[in-house]
């Protein structure tokens, strides 16, 4: 598959999501960009947001297999990945897979559960499988982990641990709709007359496997990864963080910026197409020093202004070579590309 021919892809998926979910676009590329990147997404907010809508609906519209797991403090590691049960007809042991063997898991609330059965976890988002009884099985493809968490309960829960939390590509908070969304929402509820939208699968697994191959056939230029290296330092030398990101934080960078080229209908990364995703993909993996919490600032809000002092490479795609000496057109969001093009990104002094 093409960049374009994924381009017109993702953009029916997210057209026909939108049916379901209800002004949340922007929430809804970035988990698409997120599962075209080849990882896992944390949807972090308040209950009610439409959270466990979302994982259901990508599973329907990309055509993958899906299963739920409501995390809980008595969850067992077993009760995710499955356990060796004695068959009396044989008599002999029979591995028993767990909910985890599936394409699109919904982990929901994966805070209420200790951190024995979150590690349990680790093993399938890392790797793509699990090992239980001496024996290491592998997971179908794609594997991707729609993770719910709730940040505003404290009884019962237990805060994530930051090896589990670097596993997640990107975390996302939702926040409320807008008075007009929300009007909206109402009146396609009434309109229906049903529950839930039927929703009709745009794609299939290995769809969605092709779709994820065209992203590595989406250019980024020498300057723009010393940009993405330039970020993720920066998080590691500022004041109010106590860790900064970890070399996956650039990995993760690097994919969710071709995708988001993607959706912008380029074959090249510019820029701003990492400066839409720096938030998402490495707020959850730098920790902030303690007094910060009493003032009540957040990892965002630290992510978002280390991103904006860091200078940006003015680097224009659709400048063209020119003689030798000559200095080129620059701009850091002025190729906004109305369509796929192939060629190396100009860099201009």
């Amino acid at each position: 598959m093409t960049p374009e021919e994924t381009a017109r892809k993702a953009a029916a998926i997210l057209d026909e999501l939108e049916r379901a979910v209800v002004g949340r676009r922007r929430t809804l590329e970035l988990v698409l960009i997120g599962i075209l990147a080849g990882g896992h997404v944390l949807l972090e907010d308040l209950p009610g947001l439409g959270k466990t809508l979302i994982a259901r609906s990508f599973a329907r519209v990309l055509g993958l297999d899906f299963a739920r797991i409501q995390f809980t403090p008595d969850l067992l590691p077993s009760d995710v990945v499955g356990a060796p049960l004695y068959d009396q007809r044989n008599a002999e042991m029979v591995f028993r897979p767990g909910p985890v063997f599936t394409q699109l898991l919904l982990a929901d609330e994966i805070n209420r559960t200790p951190p024995k059965t979150q590690a349990a976890l680790l093993e399938a988002m890392g790797e793509g499988q699990v090992s239980v009884d001496g024996q290491t099985r592998p997971l179908p493809t794609p594997f991707v982990v729609l993770a719910t968490d709730n940040p505003i309960e404290y009884e019962g829960t237990y805060e994530l641990p930051e090896a589990q939390l670097d596993r997640f590509l990107m975390r996302l908070r939702l926040g409320y709709l807008s008075a007009q969304d929300e009007t909206d929402m109402l009146r396609r509820r009434v309109a229906r007359a049903a529950e839930y939208m039927t929703l009709t699968a745009v794609s299939d697994a290995a769809g969605v496997l092709a779709m994820r191959q065209s992203l590595e056939q989406v250019e980024i230029s020498e300057d723009l990864l010393d940009y993405i290296v330039a970020i993720v330092a920066a998080t590691r030398r500022d004041a109010q963080v106590q860790v900064g990101a970890s070399p996956r934080g650039g990995l993760a960078l690097t994919q969710l910026a071709r995708g988001q080229a993607l959706l912008h209908q380029r074959d090249y990364v510019i820029p701003d197409d990492i400066k839409q995703v720096t938030v998402p993909a490495l707020a959850h993996r730098v920790t902030l020093r303690p007094e910060l919490w009493v003032r009540q600032v957040s990892a965002d809000d630290v992510v978002a202004r280390i991103v904006a002092a860091v200078p940006t490479p003015r680097t224009d795609p659709t400048a063209p070579p020119g003689p030798p000496g000559a200095p080129r057109a620059s701009g850091a969001s002025g190729a906004s590309g109305a369509g796929v093009r192939g060629g190396t990104a100009a860099v201009t002094g």
